[in-house]
């Protein structure tokens, strides 16, 4: 018969070292059931998924990349499969604003004030390269600012002049798997920040 002591010297040795010994505490709750099973609670994943499969956008199209935003609500794309159906009209709505287009410096501050109306925890997708850069206006024009993240902080940016329907999906599926796994929204930034959907 083995005690606590000879079990520690077994997890101590090779490649089992890195698993928790059989006496650590067990981290949650266990319930009996009338069925004889047990049930773990986890609220907190209960609250990510739900929160990540209800993520509800602020559509903000400016130019051309609105286009492709609307076909990725259509029915041949249709991201009503991953739950983002319900694209709401106001930010007091909303969970994730989808900015599809150029920025100019006269929409800017209307950007900032949607933003701001938006309730936590709010994320923010820059789609195309207007949205992500300043595009090609912003060489040729005064008034465009060079990227959204100029204004309101982006969490996630798709590269692309116009993106494809695909690339929204993968970022919106992208933000939704940082959302399940718990991440707050500055380590969902700093994770996706240098990363370009594409």
């Amino acid at each position: 018969m083995t005690n606590e002591k000879d079990i520690d010297k077994e997890f101590s040795k090779g490649e089992d070292s890195e698993r928790i010994p059989p006496h650590a505490s067990f981290p949650g709750e266990v319930h009996p059931s009338p069925s004889g099973g047990v049930l773990v609670t986890a609220i907190d994943d209960v609250i990510n998924w739900a929160r990540s499969n209800s993520l509800w956008p602020l559509v903000f199209g400016t130019s051309c990349c609105a286009i492709e935003m609307m076909s990725t609500a259509s029915a041949k794309y249709d991201w009503s499969r991953f739950g983002f159906e319900v694209a709401r009209a106001t930010p007091r709505q909303a969970d994730v604003i989808i900015i599809a287009g150029t920025i100019v410096n006269k929409m800017a501050p209307v950007l900032k004030r949607l933003y701001d109306q938006m309730a936590d925890p709010k994320y923010v997708i820059a789609m195309g390269a207007c949205a992500t850069s300043g595009g090609p206006f912003f060489y040729n024009t005064y008034s465009v600012v060079k990227g959204a993240d100029h204004v309101i902080p982006v969490d996630v940016y798709i590269a692309g002049c116009p993106p494809r329907p695909e690339a929204l999906l993968h970022a919106l599926i992208t933000l939704q798997k940082k959302i399940k796994a718990g991440l707050t929204r500055e380590q969902i930034r700093n994770d996706l920040k240098t990363t370009e959907i594409t």
